[in-house]
């Protein structure tokens, strides 16, 4: 410390007018109310956002898995014979066909599927079937179900996350709209003596 220096060496007085943590007295209801309530909220968003995203996640994937194994259950790929291709499909999109094919029963079906544009009468394609000789997309994979758990656990977190924000949000703006009110009665009481000083 230099010699010009007013400040005294050693560590600084204490205060004792000065009341550390939510027992100041300048701290309002409405102020430790607001701490209290924003401690909460950061307990829900470290406690519930996680838990909220593992249960909706592993909830969805199950039920991707319970889907995977039924379609592949029910459903199988068959070789089908192109009857007929319609022409009033834009070469740049798929077009459908009219196909026909033998179950292993020896049963002949027939029915719609898309196919590439350059497919030929004649020509064989391969399809999804279920069980009743219904033509059909492939079955669910085990990456989609993946996939499914993964998004619905980001989105159950965001939601927790969004509803976090608003409740603080409204807490706020309902306690800054009473403590507003608190300050206009106030200075509805101090105004006077206030301005009164001005006309001596």
């Amino acid at each position: 410390m230099s010699a010009r220096d007013p400040r005294p060496s050693g560590p600084p007085p204490s205060h004792p007018d000065r009341t550390p943590g939510p027992a100041h007295p300048l701290r309002r209801p409405a102020d430790r109310l607001e701490s209290w309530f924003s401690c909460f909220l950061l307990l829900v968003l470290a406690l519930g956002l996680p838990a909220a995203a593992l249960s909706v996640g592993q909830n969805a994937y199950r039920s991707g898995l319970r889907t995977v194994q039924t379609q592949s259950a029910e459903r199988h790929q068959v070789d089908a014979t192109v009857r007929s291709v319609d022409e009033n499909v834009g070469a740049t999109a798929k077009e459908h066909a009219r196909i026909r094919w033998r179950d292993d029963d020896g049963t002949v079906r027939t029915g719609s599927t898309p196919v590439r544009p350059d497919t030929r009468e004649g020509s064989t394609v391969r399809v999804w079937v279920t069980r009743d000789g219904d033509v059909t997309g492939p079955p669910v994979t085990r990456n989609q179900a993946v996939t499914t758990g993964w998004f619905a656990g980001g989105a159950a977190a965001a939601g927790v996350g969004a509803a976090v924000y608003v409740a603080h949000v409204g807490a706020r703006h309902a306690l800054d709209r009473r403590r507003y009110a608190q300050w206009d009665a106030e200075w509805e009481q101090v105004e006077p003596l206030w301005a009164g000083r001005f006309h001596r």
